[in-house]
């Protein structure tokens, strides 16, 4: 035992000098792998920042261009552009609308430009043509993923390609690829869809700009399984950065060109005389075309898309058709399209007004500042001044937090409008868009066998949410005896958002697009309110053909609205019977089903309005699967973009030479009119010049909403390390280098954690210093 005592020191001596030695060659061969790959990283930076062509510095811009950063200090790279033509052909009440999209390259190198723009939430989209030179290649429909496979090849291959994707019913992405140097490439997609009618007055309402969407953040979810804790991470947008784009500040300097241009015709062939012809937020030019048509352009002939154009049409006379009926025929079957206006509420003197009891619902989130809250509150303060004394009524105000201005519905006296209105006048818009806890709170109703009152809930917001499925399915579920009206606020609001939830809340969706709309559009949604629904509509087609008519079934009806449905008919004869209840009365319509009109798309309107009801149906109770294998075989059969298909166009001919770089740019948007962009994205670093363009680096910002990043990257796999293209953008971080540092650390403490268990167990307590 004395012999060793001795022998212990040296060993562990030996041991410290060893082990140390051991620890120091680790850690100097890992900083020298750390250095070789970081030397490396900067090497192809510094290879690939070789460019084949001039970079421009921010303040040598010129106005309507966005930069993106390049790995050259105080250089940028120019992104795609692109410019909009638009025609609409009106024949009856169906428009037929045709965007055709010029994708210009400004540099050097060769570029995929990406544009996520918008259509109205029933367009039926089935047709996408590109036009080379003088060759037009015609797009086909194929199951998304396959479509994307075929462009990613046809990318890959050096290919032009173009591919359409549906995000939304209302949003589109349109990839196209192999953008040569300064070389512009058409593209020009088509929908069909059908005019409105509502209180005597026809309507056309096209979206020109998607609004930034607010997509609330994951959340996690802790599972026990097997008594150990798993987290899940549940994604209320799981495709966030697909409906996300970079968005422009808007210039202050007047003269400065417009970005992202829109040119826009519409023809009108209506089929009956014509009287007032009327554009709600922009200043046209009109040519009569006899007495049943007109000729319609923008007066300032190219405008920004910022907001969305409406166009109004009435008879001469202000009588509106009574009935119209539509037939089209394809592949051997019969389609219909049929629009039956039913009396006015008015004309049924004796059906007495329920008391109502009327949640009204305020969006006061960032994107509602400026015009919009304005429109809002004074919006609700005349809803208020229209309640009657058996009313009762509350008010939800929602930004990233919500607030109930009373516990619950109180009677609608004069000091409680009073306290409601002091409410309403103290609002102010900023923050997140967090929707979903108020329409929750919304549709709470503490009494939901009281038949003595309608139930009411009156939802004034922008719509500008990524969620709309979790909402949907709140409403499908929680509905009860309430009816949903959504009143869409500013510029451009998230139309689908708002006509889907006024559906499944069997309701009205009505549109404000700026103050001088408030009364008359709110005065005509009092009468709505105020006015009992046409109900338990049925609509009897000969030859059995109730099961393939849409929507299916039948909404509830509003005064001033007609009914509208399409159906697919073995055989056209005899007469289609409408029915409903007008309050306790009966009421029916009949139309002769041989006297119906030629018309040109109505399989197209059929086919959009099926999917667009079996869609709702999966909120509703409908599997899945079945929603989608249901979903796809109309799609297909009638050529139609859907949430599973897209169109695909490709080139046979290769452009892009084999060693030429590929970047990748999206293509930005113009911020809606009346938004306030710091109250959107908050506080961000922006670029020197003017029109000032967000910085292109991924920003997270004070509303949750994520400013899109541009990324420019090569294909490794297919471009040499010495060909020439685009300088490419660094990101908003040296990531790889943060990643390394953040191993290395890691390391170093895993080492010298080992190190001490290992000397702990060696080394005599008495000997540890």
């Amino acid at each position: 035992m004395g012999g060793l005592k001795g022998i212990v020191p040296m060993t562990i001596n030996t041991y410290r000098i060893h082990y140390g030695a051991r620890i120091f060659v680790f850690l100097v061969g890992f900083a020298l792998i750390f250095m070789t790959l970081a030397n490396w990283r900067a090497h192809a930076q510094t290879v690939r920042a070789q460019p084949s062509h001039p970079l421009v510095r921010a303040g040598d811009m010129g106005f309507g261009g966005l930069l993106l950063n390049s790995v050259t200090s105080g250089f940028y790279v120019e992104a795609p552009l692109v410019a909009s033509d638009i025609e609409i052909d009106v024949t009856g009440p169906i428009a037929r609308t045709k965007i055709t999209q010029r994708f210009t390259n400004p540099s050097d190198g060769w570029v995929e430009g990406i544009y996520v723009f918008p259509v109205p939430d029933e367009a039926a989209v089935d047709s996408l043509r590109m036009q080379i030179g003088e060759r037009f290649i015609e797009g086909k429909i194929k199951e998304r993923e396959q479509a994307r496979i075929i462009y990613e090849e046809a990318k890959a291959q050096g290919k032009k390609a173009s591919l359409v994707e549906q995000e939304r019913p209302n949003i589109f992405t349109n990839s196209v690829a192999n953008i040569g140097p300064h070389e512009t490439i058409i593209v020009q997609i088509e929908y069909q869809e059908h005019v409105r009618l509502d209180s005597g007055a026809f309507s056309l309402r096209l979206p020109l700009v998607v609004g930034p969407r607010y997509s609330p953040a994951p959340e996690i979810q802790m599972v026990d399984f097997n008594s150990n804790g798993w987290a899940q991470v549940a994604d209320p947008v799981a495709d966030r950065g697909r409906i996300e784009s970079p968005v422009l500040r808007p210039s202050e300097d007047e003269q400065a060109p417009i970005v992202n241009p829109v040119t826009l015709s519409v023809t009108l062939r209506t089929g009956f005389e014509l009287g007032d012809i009327a554009s709600a937020h922009h200043t046209i030019l009109m040519e009569r075309n006899g007495s049943t048509g007109a000729t319609l352009t923008l007066q300032d002939g190219e405008v920004a898309a910022n907001r969305d154009f409406e166009l109004t049409w009435k008879p001469v006379s202000g009588k509106t058709p009574q009935a119209a009926l539509f037939r089209e025929t394809v592949n051997g079957e019969d389609y219909l399209l049929a629009m039956v206006v039913p009396p006015m509420m008015s004309t049924v003197s004796d059906i007495p007004v329920r008391p109502r009891e009327v949640i009204f619902v305020i969006d006061n989130s960032g994107s509602m500042a400026g015009e919009s809250i304005r429109q809002a509150k004074t919006s609700l303060l005349l809803a208020l001044d229209r309640l009657g004394t058996d009313d009762m009524f509350n008010i939800i105000r929602f930004d990233d937090t919500m607030e109930l201005k009373f516990p619950q519905a109180v009677p609608a006296t004069q000091q409680n409008i009073g306290f409601a209105k002091r409410f309403v006048y103290d609002l102010s818009a900023d923050g997140g868009t967090e929707m979903l806890p108020a329409l929750e709170a919304s549709l709470i109703d503490p009494v939901p066998g009281d038949e003595s009152r309608v139930r009411q809930v009156i939802f004034l917001t922008d719509g500008a949410i990524g969620n709309e499925a979790q909402l949907f399915e709140v409403i499908g579920s929680r509905l009860g005896r309430s009816r949903l009206f959504t009143v869409g606020i500013g510029s451009a609001p998230n139309s689908f958002f708002m006509s889907r939830a006024a559906r499944l809340g069997r309701g009205t969706f009505t549109h404000i697009g700026n103050l001088s709309q408030v009364q008359g559009r709110m005065a005509e949604l009092f009468e709505k309110l105020e006015r009992p629904v046409m109900t338990d509509l049925n609509a009897d087609w000969p030859g059995g053909a109730t099961g393939e008519v849409w929507p299916n079934p039948l909404p509830d009806l509003y005064a001033g609205e007609p009914v509208v449905l399409t159906a697919k008919l073995s055989e056209v004869s005899d007469e289609l019977n409408i029915s409903g209840r007008l309050g306790d009365k009966g009421w029916v319509a009949k139309l002769p089903l041989d006297q119906a009109a030629p018309g040109m798309g109505i399989a197209k309107l059929w086919a959009r309005k099926k999917i667009a009801s079996i869609e709702e149906s999966r909120y509703e109770g409908m599997e899945w699967n079945a929603v989608d294998q249901a979903v796809l075989a109309i799609a297909l059969n009638h050529h139609l973009v859907s949430r599973l298909t897209s169109l695909v166009a490709v080139d046979i001919t290769p452009s892009r030479p084999a060693d030429a770089a590929l970047g990748s740019a999206e293509v930005p948007h113009n911020l809606p009119q009346g938004w306030d962009f710091d109250k959107v994205f908050g506080s961000l670093i922006l670029l020197p010049g003017t029109p000032k363009p967000v910085d292109t680096q991924r920003a997270d910002l004070d509303s949750n909403i994520q400013l899109a990043a541009l990324s420019v990257a090569a294909a490794p796999s297919q471009v040499p390390s010495t060909a020439p293209g685009l300088n490419l953008p660094q990101g908003a971080s040296d990531a790889d280098r943060l990643i390394l540092s953040g191993l290395l650390t890691l390391l170093l403490s895993l080492s010298l954690w080992f190190a001490r268990r290992r000397f702990l167990r060696i080394c005599p307590e008495g000997e540890r210093s």
